[in-house]
């Protein structure tokens, strides 16, 4: 079959996933820098090229609770936001998780005010981290449109919503070439939705009554379970996706890990800058490598370990965890713990869209192998 290919951006990835994904059910509420993503979507709802659903809404905590009523009828729903918009959705997401809807979110990382910022960092989706949202962290335009209907395969076999993340403009509005999927292919792997606990009027039940201490902490057990499924899940329905469309996704995507006596880790677009410097350092003979970590939530402990162990390794964290330090660092540092012969460094950088550079790389390297103890937080060029 003949694949197109159209030069996008990322926002505009998100559209065509959700639109291959034939998604029903819409729910809009506009925030710079997602704004794009409903926009294409409501152009393509209003020309009849996706049937679906499109419903505007007053407010991001609104826009989920359309696709949580959607999801909740049997509708497969999409919606989209960032940082603060994020925020006001958080009594939702529990709500989605808690009543087991695969709904997929696209979150443009926005750093979180106060100050008010438009670009980007990680901290409005890891702020996240703990609402039982599985959460994939996209390097590219491709990568996004892909995962879009990846999520909804693994979603909805676990029965866990999604967050597919992309950065503020390093992504969301830099357009490059995106291979569109066929259709047929699409409903090939990804096929109709189907909620088994669908509400119905021949059907009528009670979803999310009050739950005593007899029950409730099995509910809980079950998320749980369903996210320790998700691990094999998404390398497994990644084979799949690759047999079809000839690209794999995976929980972790290695690069020069396994000769790597140094092996620095990262998440998002940021890490395609990671790779640049980090091959422009091979070249010049050093025992360097890169392990991008795709999927944040499940957390893939066996994998992560399967790359790093006996390394000296470096995690580059856009994001602070105020008091405690980086996020993927205290992941990783918990994936590696007690394990002999592998030490860990944490850095903070790119802050509020605060510029990457493989000269940065290059610092943050050189930085490393002047340390003789293991720090906690390591600001990278922060103005003190």
């Amino acid at each position: 079959m003949a694949v197109e290919q159209k030069v996008i951006m990322g926002n505009h990835a998100l559209s065509y996933g959700a639109k291959l994904s034939k998604v029903q059910v819409i729910s809009a509420y506009p925030i710079t820098p997602q704004t794009q993503v409903v926009e294409l979507l409501s152009e393509m709802v209003g020309s009849g090229e996706l049937d679906a659903r499109f419903v505007n809404v007053e407010s991001e905590h609104s826009a989920l609770a359309v696709c949580i009523g959607a999801s909740m009828a049997g509708a497969r729903t999409f919606t989209a936001t960032s940082a603060q918009g994020l925020a006001l959705m958080h009594e939702l997401l529990h709500w989605a998780t808690g009543d087991r809807l695969p709904i997929v979110m696209g979150v443009i990382n926005r750093a979180m005010a106060a100050p008010w910022s438009i670009w980007t960092d990680q901290n409005d989706s890891l702020s996240q981290r703990d609402t039982g949202w599985m959460q994939i962290y996209c390097e590219s335009n491709q990568e996004v449109l892909d995962s879009v209907i990846l999520a909804y395969k693994v979603s909805e076999k676990v029965m866990l919503p999604t967050m597919i993340i992309l950065e503020a403009f390093v992504l969301s509005h830099t357009s490059e070439p995106v291979k569109i999927p066929d259709q047929k292919l699409v409903d090939k792997f990804l096929p109709p939705y189907e909620n088994p606990y669908a509400l119905t009027p021949d059907n009528p039940v009670a979803v999310g009554a009050v739950a005593s201490p007899d029950f409730y902490m099995e509910f809980r057990y079950k998320i749980q379970e369903a996210m320790e499924q998700a691990v094999e899940l998404i390398e497994e329905e990644g084979r799949k996706f690759e047999e079809l469309f000839g690209r794999y996704y995976g929980l972790v995507d290695p690069f020069y890990t396994e000769d790597a006596e140094i092996v620095f880790v990262c998440a998002g677009a940021y890490s395609s800058t990671v790779k640049y410097a980090i091959k422009k350092l091979r070249e010049r003979g050093k025992s360097v490598g890169v392990l991008r970590i795709r999927t944040f939530r499940p957390f893939p402990y066996e994998a992560v370990r399967k790359h790093l162990l006996g390394k000296k390794v470096v995690v580059l964290d856009r994001n602070i965890s105020f008091g405690a330090g980086g996020i993927f660092f205290q992941e990783v540092k918990s994936a590696l713990y007690g394990k002999k012969r592998t030490s860990c460094l944490g850095y903070i950088l790119g802050l509020g869209g605060r510029d990457i550079t493989p000269e940065d790389i290059e610092g943050i390297y050189e930085d490393v192998l002047k340390r003789r103890k293991v720090y906690e937080i390591i600001w990278w060029r922060v103005k003190k």
